[in-house]
Formats: structure tokens, C-alpha cells, sequence
């Protein structure tokens, strides 16, 4: 697919992957609308990917706003005239069992996770229909192919959003859309630092939690954005981000059901 000079939605794109995934298509000449809750992350990915060849735009928006995601394709064909890819990045963490996580925490990981996907993907579907090569990214996560314990939420929303893009990929085969779903493994990214947890955890534990989390998310987001955008160009219908991703991909495909033991060996060695 060649990317110079379409144009690029992305949600999540103040920081982590989705800043990651701005530098990539900025490198390839790629028009983009950048779209987060967080303003000055958003101005700080404008900024390092400004250019006199490429119109960039800025949507502060919050994907849980109904409205707002209805209104967003008109704002971006006003500044850009169409669109051609999608990337729904946007996404949280809630820390926790699923005891500990309160029903309101989940629904509104929920809400961000994946009905931002689903909303964000009706609102642009009809521009993507109306490109003569177009392409959604859905990025899920590594804990959309394994389930560990203490992310019942987040590793809920993130096969659900693996289960939506392999279907609708199925329902536009034969069209102009191309679908692709993306799972990184540790990408240093401040979700974990973000995470929402449960008032009965003790600062400790919380600590404990984010070094652990540091330990595992290594990759910088501009290699991540790098790989995901490279296999975008390449029609890839799934990427895996990583060697850990890669590695426990294949695990859980030869152990579906014992995975869990094998990977918490694997890292006591």
C-alpha cells in the first residue's frame, strides 16, 4: 500500500504507540488527523512530526464522547478532504482481580477499549468505503492472545477488539477496506504508570505492580509504530509486535489451555 499522501485518523496519538505510529507515516509523507484526550501530548506529536509537505490537524476528543466521534469525520474532511486509513489506538488499564475491579472501572475500560473502537470505526467506515485503497488498524494487545491473571478487564476488551476486526476483516473481504489487528508485547508505553487500581491496594503494591510493568515494556513506541506501519504497506491482516510477542503467540498456539504455567516458568528462570 502506498501511504504518501493519504490520509491517516489516529486515536491514542498524544503518546506511546500512537505518537510511534504518527513518526512512521510522517516519514512516508502521510496527511494525518491526530486525535486524543490530552492536549499537550497532542501538540508535542504535531510538533515532532511537522512538515511543510504534510497537513496535520489536531482533534482533542475523548472516544467515550457519542457525539464528539459522530462529528469527528465531518472535521476531518473539512481539513483534509477524505480519509484513507484508521488506526483505533486509543486505549487504558485497570489494574486488579476481577473482585477487585469495581463494575464501573470495567465498563469504563470498556467504553474506551473497545466501544471507542466500534464507534470510531462506524463514524469513518463510510470515508474508508469511499477511498479507492483504504485500511482500519485495530490495535489490540498481547493480552488479546493470552489472558493472565489480574486483567480480566483489559485482557476482556482486548480479545474483544481481536474478535471485531477478524469478523468485519471477513465481512469487507472483496472491498477496498483491508483489515489489520495488532497485538505489542512490551512496548514502553505509560499505560501501566496510567492504570486505574483498586482503592484496597496499597501504594507497595502499586509500586511493585509499575516496576514489574517497566521490566516487561522495553520497545520504544517509534520501533513499535515502525513495525506496525511497515506491515500496513504490506497488507498484513495481523502483526505481532515484538519477540515476546512472537514467542508467547506460539506458546499459547501449541498450549492453549496451559500456557500460564509454562510462561510463569519461563520467567522464574
Amino acid at each position: 500500500m502506498i501511504l504518501e499522501g493519504r490520509t491517516a485518523v489516529i486515536t491514542g496519538a498524544g503518546s506511546g504507540i500512537g505518537r510511534g505510529i504518527a513518526q512512521a507515516l510522517a516519514m512516508r509523507q502521510c496527511h494525518q488527523a491526530l486525535v486524543d484526550v490530552d492536549a499537550a501530548g497532542l501538540a508535542e506529536t504535531a510538533r515532532l512530526i511537522a512538515s511543510n509537505k504534510l497537513r496535520v490537524s489536531e482533534h482533542v476528543l475523548d472516544v467515550t464522547d457519542r457525539a464528539a466521534v459522530a462529528a469527528l469525520p465531518e472535521a476531518v474532511v473539512a481539513r483534509h478532504g477524505g480519509t484513507d486509513l484508521l488506526f483505533n489506538n486509543a486505549g487504558v488499564a485497570v489494574a486488579g482481580t476481577f473482585e477487585q475491579v469495581s463494575e464501573s472501572d470495567f465498563e469504563w475500560l470498556f467504553e474506551i477499549n473497545f466501544w471507542g473502537v466500534v464507534r470510531l470505526t462506524r463514524a469513518f467506515l463510510p470515508l474508508l468505503k469511499a477511498s479507492e485503497d483504504a485500511r482500519l488498524v485495530n490495535v489490540s494487545s498481547l493480552y488479546g492472545l493470552i489472558a493472565p491473571p489480574g486483567q480480566t478487564a483489559y485482557a476482556a476488551s482486548k480479545f474483544a477488539v481481536r474478535g471485531f476486526s477478524n469478523a468485519l476483516r471477513h465481512e469487507l473481504a472483496g472491498s477496498r477496506i483491508g483489515v489489520t489487528v495488532v497485538h505489542p508485547g512490551g512496548v514502553a508505553t505509560n499505560i501501566a504508570e496510567r492504570a486505574k487500581r483498586p482503592p484496597d491496594v496499597s501504594e507497595e503494591e502499586i509500586e511493585a505492580q509499575v516496576q514489574r510493568a517497566r521490566r516487561m515494556l522495553t520497545m520504544p513506541p517509534a520501533k513499535a509504530g515502525e513495525i506496525i506501519v511497515d506491515a500496513v504497506e504490506r497488507r498484513s491482516g495481523r502483526v505481532l509486535v515484538g519477540r515476546d510477542a512472537k514467542m508467547i503467540s506460539l506458546i499459547e498456539r501449541l498450549a492453549p489451555v496451559s500456557y500460564w504455567r509454562i510462561l510463569e516458568s519461563l520467567v522464574r528462570r
